[in-house]
Order: structure tokens, then C-alpha cells, then sequence
């Protein structure tokens, strides 16, 4: 169809979604099994086959599809040719597209990963669904972290510093404001559910590389990026946040190239309102900057949903090309939703778009697209086009072959665990406990030695004490034997014996002496020598009294 992709046939006039305009958004919009994947599927083989990259979330698994070609053994194939020749859809046949598989758990496709830090703290705070207080301490963990060197790759890794954190409130509350354990176990406790949804296998490396997913195969066909999304549904925070990451990864990786003639890559977003459902304000102004500004890096998005009015009106202005299908007008929510779908067509006089919404055949829609001018068609009823693909999931053992046979595997299939914050502070906190162990063996053996020394001390004083009261014990005992000695009455007889014997001597000497001296005996009367002679007898007599 020349520079457009042709969705179908209104009012004998081909709508064709012009390429140079595709980058201004799109949503496709209509009740369940009124043929939206069949409608997306169509749009997605245009893109391709014009050489335009595409992502897609497939959330019920039947966009595989896309892989293999459609075949003519299929109960659908009468319908799809019967439609084919209706709108005079000439060049009609099947055809496969190529497609790459992802998941972000690793099963049904190439895991798809990215960091810790590439996430950011505003994303993970609406992942886990933190109030304003947690998320200023998670952001603070996330400065510290950069600010130190500390490389946050993984859920462990962010675990790690939360811990770290928290060892220092004191001393970040000073610098950062309040950092509790409270907000911290919070968080803790918050990542440990994000486990339990298999974020894990989403954090981590290698990292996926926006340039992988904007590739060419070797006809020139634009790849598809289909990303397995059941299993994701079950943890519809994850998917959001993913989905919003993927937009905000993009926006900050591609140039800025203004309106190029064709899209560099166009986003497929189903169960669109999985993005918005209980968003807090700061997220839906995320989302609406980047649905507005990534237009520039020629990336269109295209939200897919049941009701109109899931998109919220910031993001809905900016939606150019639409397709609707049939909506039930059977509660006053979807009379809501029909009016407000009637509202945003640009008016047709032949077509009154309000009552068109609830009499829509499966597989007709309400198309508006923007014209080469920028400026949308008028509303018109059309047939959609049949696609050329299969309608319907591949088996297990295609995916599988298919997801052996790309290249691309061998870069992402395997997770790397390089050196992080997980590691550097575990081998601080390590360093820390071994230092900290080693000092208390220092204090032990301190406090060993000390009471050793005190010990010894003790036991000399004992000693000491023991022999000075033995030796006085020794001389008590001396004293009480020489006493009892000198009281025995055979001691007495004995000194007195010797003492009159001692005396008899002295007298006996001192005779003797006399003579010697004075030529007579002590007796003589003489004046002189016998004073002298008794004088010796005197003396000489104590001397020997005393011995």
C-alpha cells in the first residue's frame, strides 16, 4: 500500500495507517472476541514487512502466532479468504513474520533483564508499592550507592544496601534526613514479595541492549519482538513497571530524529490498563511525558484495550490513530465508554459512530487514522484485513526450535554475576566481624593475662604469708622449748652446780694468784695484799658466777 499500512476496507475506501504518521500513537479498543487480535496482528505484519521494528506484550500467548504462516487447513481459513475477496484484498497469502522471543523469567523466550540502578528508585517505589517516606529512603540508598562506588545490579545487591543503610541511620539521618529501620524493613520486606513474583530473574545481568531490539532480518522485514507475557500477568505491578521502563530505557537511547518516514520502532502494549490502574499521579505523569516525548525519538505506541476509557485523558489526547471495535452498552460504565469512544472520531455525517459501536460485526471496526497532513480521516466502518500469519499460539516445540535457532541467545541466555554491592559490602562486613573477632581475642587474652598475673600475685602473697607464720611459729615453739628447758628442775640442779663450782674456781685462782702477786695467801691479814687479794677473789669469783 505504498508508504501506509493498509488495515482494511470503509465505505469502498482502502484506510491505510500512513508510516510517516505512525509515530504519533495509536489504540485499538473493543469488548473481548470482537477481533482486536486479529487487528493487531495485521498491523504488526504491515510494520514488519515495511521494515519496521515492533515490541509486543503477549499477554494470551495467541500473538506467536506470528512466527509461522497461516494455513489453508484451518476452520478459519474460509472466513479470512471469503473476507479477503469482500474487500478486494488482492494480495492476500500467508507469510510468516520474524519474530524473537523474550521473558522476563527465562522460559518461553530469551530472559530480558536489567539492573538494579538502570530501574531507578521511582520505578521500583511504585513496583512495590512504597509510600513517600520509604521511597525517600530507598532513594537515599540509591545516592549512597552511587555516591560510594557500590554498583546495585540484582534484588541482593539492593537488599545489601538497604542492610548497610540501616547500620548507618544515625549517621545518614545527619546527612540525608530521617532514615528509620523501620521504613527500611518496609522495603525488606517489600522486595522479599517481589521475589515471590519472580522479579529476580528480572534483575540482573547482561543487561538487555535497546539495540537488539530495533533489528532487521536478511529479506529487510522489521523484527518483532514478542515478549511472553501469561505468566507476567499474575503480577500485574511487575508488567507495568516493566512496560514503563522499556518506554523510559528507549526514550533516554535513541537520538532525537523528529518525524522520520517511517517509525525506528512501535510499542504494542495489551491489557493497556494494567499501566494505569491505581497509579499514583507521580507515575501517570511519567507515563504521559513519555507517550509525548518519545513521538520525537520516532517510537509510536499503541495501547490495546477493552474500554476506551481506560487510558486516562492526558494520554488519550495524544492517541492519533484509532481503531474501535464493538463495545457492550450493557452497564452504565460502558455507556460511558461508548459515549466517550463517539466523542474522540472525528465526525462523519454517514456514520452515526454511537449507535455503529454496539452493532460491530466481529472483525469491523471504527477506524480513524492521520492523514499524510497530520490531520485524522472522518470515522469510518471497515472490514479488517485477514492476517497472513497464523491465528493462534505455536506449540512448545516450534517456540522452542525457534528460540534455539537465534543468535541472539548466546548474549542473553546465560546471567552473569559480576563483582557488586552485594560482594563489597558482604567482604566489609567481613573484614569488619574478622577485625572486630580478632580484637576481642586481643581483650580476652588481656583480660587472661591479667587475671593470670593477679593469680600469681595472690598465690605469692599466700606464700609468703604461710612461711613468715612459720617461722614465727618455728620461733614460738624455740622460745616455748628453751622456756621449759630452763624451768626443768634437773636444769636448775645443773646451774646451780655449776655456778658453785664456778665460784670455788674463782677462788681458787684468786688464791692463787695472790700468792703469785703478793707472796702470801687471800688470807693474810696484811694491809696491802690482803685488801688486794680479796679484791681478785671478788672479782674473779663473778666472772665465773656469770659463765
Amino acid at each position: 500500500m505504498g508508504d501506509g499500512i493498509y488495515i482494511g476496507t470503509g465505505g469502498n475506501t482502502p484506510q491505510t495507517l500512513e508510516l510517516r504518521r505512525a509515530n504519533r500513537h495509536g489504540l485499538i479498543a473493543g469488548a473481548t472476541g470482537t477481533g482486536k487480535t486479529v487487528t493487531l496482528q495485521g498491523i504488526i505484519e504491515g510494520f514488519s514487512a515495511a521494515g519496521v521494528p515492533c515490541f509486543v506484550a503477549d499477554v494470551k500467548g495467541d500473538l506467536s502466532g506470528l512466527a509461522m504462516p497461516g494455513s489453508p487447513t484451518t476452520r478459519t481459513h474460509a472466513i479470512f479468504a471469503a473476507r479477503a475477496a469482500e474487500i478486494g484484498y488482492a494480495d492476500w497469502a500467508y507469510a510468516d513474520t520474524p519474530v524473537q522471543f523474550w521473558d522476563l523469567f527465562g522460559k518461553q523466550g530469551h530472559p530480558i533483564r536489567t539492573t538494579i540502578s538502570e530501574m531507578g528508585p521511582l520505578l521500583l517505589a511504585r513496583l512495590m508499592d512504597l509510600n513517600a517516606v520509604q521511597e525517600g529512603v530507598l532513594t537515599i540508598a540509591f545516592h549512597v550507592a552511587d555516591k560510594e562506588g557500590l554498583l546495585l545490579l540484582d534484588l541482593d545487591d539492593l537488599q545489601a544496601m538497604l542492610s548497610h543503610c540501616a547500620e548507618r541511620a544515625e549517621e545518614l539521618t545527619t546527612t540525608y534526613g530521617n532514615v528509620s529501620k523501620q521504613s527500611i524493613g518496609a522495603i525488606q520486606r517489600a522486595l522479599l514479595q517481589l521475589r515471590t513474583q519472580g522479579a529476580e530473574h528480572f534483575f540482573g545481568e547482561p543487561a538487555l541492549d535497546m539495540d537488539d531490539f530495533i533489528g532487521l532480518d536478511d529479506k529487510g522485514r522489521g523484527i518483532v519482538n514478542v515478549l511472553a507475557a501469561d505468566q507476567l500477568m499474575a503480577s500485574p505491578k511487575l508488567y507495568a513497571t516493566f512496560l514503563l521502563w522499556l518506554m523510559s530505557e528507549l526514550f533516554e537511547h535513541l537520538p532525537e530524529v523528529g518525524d522520520p518516514d517511517k517509525p525506528t520502532l512501535v510499542f504494542f502494549f495489551d491489557e493497556a490498563h494494567l499501566l494505569f490502574d491505581d497509579a499514583p499521579k507521580a507515575l501517570l505523569d511519567k507515563i504521559e511525558q513519555v507517550v509525548r516525548l518519545i513521538r520525537s525519538k520516532g517510537v509510536g505506541i499503541y495501547f490495546i484495550t477493552q474500554n476506551p476509557i481506560d487510558i486516562p485523558d492526558t494520554v488519550a489526547g495524544q492517541l492519533g490513530n484509532r481503531v474501535q471495535h464493538a463495545l457492550r452498552a450493557f452497564t452504565p460504565r460502558d455507556q460511558a465508554a461508548v459515549r466517550s469512544a463517539a466523542e474522540t472520531f472525528r465526525a462523519n455525517p454517514g456514520v452515526d459512530v454511537a449507535t455503529a459501536i454496539t452493532e460491530l460485526k466481529v472483525g469491523e471496526a471504527l477506524v480513524s487514522l492521520l492523514q499524510a497532513d497530520g490531520s485524522p480521516t472522518p470515522v469510518e466502518r471497515t472490514l479488517i484485513k485477514p492476517p497472513a500469519s497464523r491465528v493462534g499460539p505455536v506449540t512448545p516445540a516450534e517456540r522452542a526450535v525457534l528460540i534455539q535457532n537465534d543468535p541472539i541467545g548466546d548474549k542473553y541466555d546465560t546471567a552473569i554475576d559480576r563483582e557488586s554491592a552485594e560482594e563489597l559490602l558482604g567482604a566489609k562486613t567481613a573484614e569488619a566481624r574478622a577485625a572486630a573477632a580478632e580484637a576481642k581475642a586481643q581483650t580476652a587474652k588481656a583480660r587472661a593475662d591479667a587475671i593470670a598475673a593477679k593469680d600469681a600475685a595472690r598465690i605469692a602473697r599466700d606464700t609468703e604469708r604461710a612461711r613468715a607464720a612459720e617461722d614465727r611459729e618455728a620461733a614460738r615453739q624455740q622460745r616455748e622449748a628453751d622456756r621449759a628447758a630452763a624451768n626443768s628442775p634437773w636444769t636448775k640442779m645443773a646451774t646451780s652446780a655449776t655456778r658453785a663450782a664456778s665460784s670455788s674456781i674463782g677462788r681458787q685462782v684468786a688464791n692463787e694468784i695472790g700468792k703469785q702477786v703478793f707472796g702470801g695467801t687471800s688470807r693474810r691479814k696484811s694491809s696491802g695484799g690482803g685488801i688486794m687479794a680479796t679484791v681478785v677473789r671478788g672479782v674473779l669469783g663473778g666472772l665465773f658466777r656469770g659463765r
